[in-house]
């Protein structure tokens, strides 16, 4: 768990914002980055329920790779109550001690698997 969570969603928060028709919204208590007038990209939880996890939460292509990633690296990855049995995966965020390119890159995947066509042609991020 994140020594200093506020650290971390601001961060989190700079990476999610930077793509076309970012929006933040609570959902549930926790900020959630979405696609304005679409879906969901990434969630910032912490401590959910006493879970003991700073994490973002982000979308897989399903269960198949969300299990690939929690196998390769099970302390990073987890799969998260609630989103994980629809193939979301949780990247456990530590501070400074965190792979933060490897968390924006998953972030960009995740916003490429919910953003419209017309943004993807546009250039997307």
């Amino acid at each position: 768990m994140s020594p200093d969570p506020d650290v971390d969603l601001k961060r989190i928060r700079a990476i999610c914002m930077t793509f076309p028709e970012a929006a933040e919204k609570l959902s549930h208590g926790s900020p959630a980055f979405f696609i304005e007038k679409g879906k969901v990209y990434a969630y910032f939880w912490h401590n959910h329920h006493g879970d003991g996890h700073t994490a973002v939460l982000v979308k897989t292509s399903g269960r198949e790779e969300q299990a690939m990633l929690v196998e390769m690296d099970p302390d990073f990855y987890h799969v998260p109550p609630y989103l994980g049995p629809s193939g979301w995966v949780g990247m456990e965020l530590n501070g400074d001690a965190t792979d933060w390119q490897r968390v924006e890159d998953r972030i960009a995947m995740s916003w490429e698997m919910v953003a419209p066509r017309r943004l993807l042609e546009a250039g997307g991020r």
